[in-house]
């Protein structure tokens, strides 16, 4: 096959495209909201930021979709069940449910291996929370995201397919990135990711911290342990646990490496190297175990 054809089969998927101008309008909305009710939400260097970082993403990310596209090609042509899943309405019900399934675990993990989590930090780096902080994308996370998405191929669906699941469940999430919608019903909240409970994963509390990985479904996290509920008595705190003091793009897109790579030079051990890379973030093999889940053991979260 000539890299044409992929080319010409992947600028089909148009829901990105089609999104972008939502998206702007929807952010130029909340600012005049917040600007009226005198809210602090946005901050022109912080949103500016966030804008860089949409445009790393889409030049970082376009080779490697690409061959995820080609590499989900092949495995959809050697799939035992392609003849079987085609685009029926419960084949796109049930790629729905596994590509919400996949992007729990892939997001999770960025969250709990560092190497990962220096891609998809910059995400996280805003102590603000709005739509635009949505634009916000981890750079150095598409280089493995696709890899996540490997196994669906051989089920029997088909690329094109795929990503356009993966570009409905990336829109739906834009919207959970505000402050300005509380609580929603109660049946919403068991069951889909809500911007209460994204704000949860936003925030830097200890209670809060590596919750709430959910793309639609907030399920998943009900289901695997990593579910908190958003608390009246304690505000989100946006931001890392460590905020970096920068609004240069670059550095806030590597800044997380470049802390991985100073790490693994004074680690006299290879196996100290090896789990400042694999382990969670937080980890040390001389100063203070600072991951999320140590953190929360040393504190009392029974309040409730």
């Amino acid at each position: 096959m000539e890299i044409q054809f992929f080319l010409g089969e992947l600028m089909k998927d148009e829901l990105t495209i089609i999104a972008l101008p939502i998206f702007f309008l929807a952010i130029l909305i909340e600012v005049m909201v917040a600007k009226k009710k005198h809210l602090d939400q946005y901050y022109g260097k912080d949103s500016f930021v966030s804008f860089m970082m949409l445009v790393f993403t889409g030049i970082v990310e376009f080779l490697p979709k690409l061959f995820a596209f080609i590499a989900f090609y092949y495995l959809h042509e050697i799939s035992p069940l392609k003849e079987v899943v085609g685009r029926q309405w419960w084949a796109w019900g049930m790629l729905f449910f596994l590509d919400d399934f996949t992007y729990y675990w892939f997001h999770r993990l960025n969250h709990e291996v560092r190497l990962f989590w220096a891609g998809h930090v910059p995400h996280h780096s805003s102590v603000k929370l709005n739509l635009g902080t949505a634009l916000r994308q981890g750079v150095g996370e598409r280089l493995h995201k696709f890899f996540f998405w490997m196994w669906l191929p051989l089920l029997g669906f088909d690329p094109l397919m795929m990503f356009t699941i993966i570009s409905i469940n990336l829109f739906y999430q834009f919207w959970v990135h505000t402050e300005m919608v509380g609580k929603l019903p109660q049946l919403i909240e068991l069951i889909f990711n809500t911007p209460s409970h994204h704000r949860v994963h936003h925030a830097s509390n200890i209670r809060y911290l590596d919750r709430n990985h959910a793309g639609v479904l907030i399920i998943w996290d009900r289901i695997f342990g990593t579910f908190s509920e958003e608390k009246n008595f304690e505000p989100c705190q946006y931001g890392l646990t460590e905020n970096i003091k920068t609004y240069n793009p670059l550095k806030v897109a590597t800044h997380e490496y470049a802390a991985i790579w100073r790490d693994v030079k004074r680690a006299q051990k290879w196996s100290d190297k090896l789990k400042y890379i694999f382990f969670a973030p937080g980890w040390s093999h001389d100063g203070e175990d600072k991951r999320a889940k140590t953190l929360r053991r040393k504190v009392d979260l029974s309040r409730n």
